[in-house]
């Protein structure tokens, strides 16, 4: 389950994501229709079995650690929370104090996620940041005391002024703090964003000042004992982000709150960006669908294969077959061509990108995309004869058609 919390107390300058700052006068009437939406979806959930939650944002440790665990006490009545569950919450350092962060812990919320995004207090006041990386310190140690065992650390390359010794720094004081998990993602700077006028700026570090910086971190973090699985993910060994793994292998998800997205049953949807919109129409008996579509098994097997490929698990012409029903062969040559050029990897029957091939994924899945659009027009069974076919699916689905949401 994601729960999105779209309030922040301020605006980054590179943020993208449906988030508001200065709304805090509409956050009790968010968080009353947050709770209702999610009792009134107890009947219809008792087929599924909840094994991770993600609190995300916007900011949720602004929000406040006493909305949080209400939420959380919530999903445990209605969701059938596991209770080896993985349980996480994004906090940024200014908004998170030790004794929230015991109480976060206390009621079950394991795992937390820390925006650091850079250890240059000069450049994270420029893109809007309103802590110090001191006060990051101060975060991971609070938490440690706190009893949190699983911290990630958020880190962006690429940032305005930021050098390539700038990032190692950055990388050496984070990896200092001994976190679990990392994720580093390179700026994308989009329109309607703050940022958007540096977008051509020399000011921002190019394409190939990125890929080194992409290139020296996976280098470190191996040599730190993090591990890659996935583009812009790390981890030390069994801390790999349990939610996060689900997206990537096209498993089931359930959304609460504005703007957040689902996929239940082969069926997609989101519910409206508008905090005050989501809040009244719940409260309201009113409909909350931003948008509603069934996945078909052809765009399930395109997404296999742009998802799988994020992480360093791969894909197998096996798992595809199980989708979809469609010759491999052009794809396989393809794919051949890939390891040729250094791109990609293929380990038994699996097959992965490399670094360099990350560095370029969005080319290299768009001709892997368009060439399975080519082949699919030759659907042939790849079952042995008394062989059942199978459907990807991961999770047992209840009976009948579950009518989960107001609008559906």
């Amino acid at each position: 389950m994601y729960i999105h919390i779209p309030f922040c107390a301020s605006k980054c300058a590179y943020c993208d994501f449906y988030s508001r700052a200065g709304c805090e006068d509409k956050i009790p009437d968010y968080q009353k229709a947050l709770l209702r939406h999610i009792r009134e979806c107890s009947p219809q959930l008792e087929g599924y079995l909840t094994d991770t939650v993600y609190f995300g944002g916007g900011t949720p440790s602004f929000y406040g650690a006493d909305r949080i665990i209400a939420i959380f006490e919530c999903l445990k009545k209605s969701g059938r929370v596991l209770r080896d569950s993985e349980v996480t919450m994004e906090a940024n350092p200014d908004s998170v104090s030790y004794r929230d962060l015991v109480r976060l812990r206390k009621a079950g919320i394991n795992r937390l996620s820390i925006g650091a995004q850079c250890a240059d207090d000069g450049i994270l006041k420029s893109i809007g940041r309103l802590h110090t990386f001191a006060q990051v310190e101060e975060a991971v140690k609070n938490a440690r005391q706190a009893g949190f065992e699983n911290i990630s650390i958020d880190l962006i390359y690429g940032l305005p002024s930021q050098t390539r010794e700038g990032w190692a720094e950055t990388l050496n004081r984070a990896v200092n703090l001994k976190p679990e998990h990392l994720s580093c993602y390179g700026l994308k700077i989009e329109e309607g964003t703050p940022l958007y006028m540096f977008k051509d700026s020399p000011f921002i570090p190019d394409d190939d000042v990125q890929a080194d910086m992409y290139l020296y971190t996976v280098d470190a973090l191996e040599r730190f004992g993090y591990r890659q699985y996935e583009i812009s993910n790390f981890s030390r060994r069994g801390f790999q982000s349990r939610h996060n793994l689900k997206y990537w292998r096209g498993q089931e998800y359930l959304g609460f709150g504005a703007a957040a997205h689902s996929y239940i049953n082969s069926r997609r949807f989101s519910f409206i960006s508008d905090i005050s919109g989501y809040s009244r129409n719940i409260m309201e008996n009113k409909p909350v669908i931003a948008t509603d579509e069934m996945i078909s098994d052809s765009e399930k097997a395109d997404e296999y294969l742009m998802l799988g490929l994020r992480t360093t698990y791969g894909i197998s012409e096996a798992e595809y077959y199980r989708i979809f029903p469609c010759k491999f062969d052009m794809l396989r040559e393809l794919l051949q061509s890939y390891v040729k050029n250094g791109w990609m990897v293929k380990s038994e029957d699996r097959w992965s990108f490399t670094p360099q091939g990350f560095l370029i994924s969005n080319t290299l899945i768009g001709n892997i995309l368009e060439t399975q659009t080519r082949q699919k027009t030759s659907i042939v069974s790849p079952w042995k004869e008394g062989q059942p076919g199978y459907q990807y699916t991961m999770f047992t689905k209840p009976e009948g058609d579950a009518q989960l949401f107001h609008g559906i």
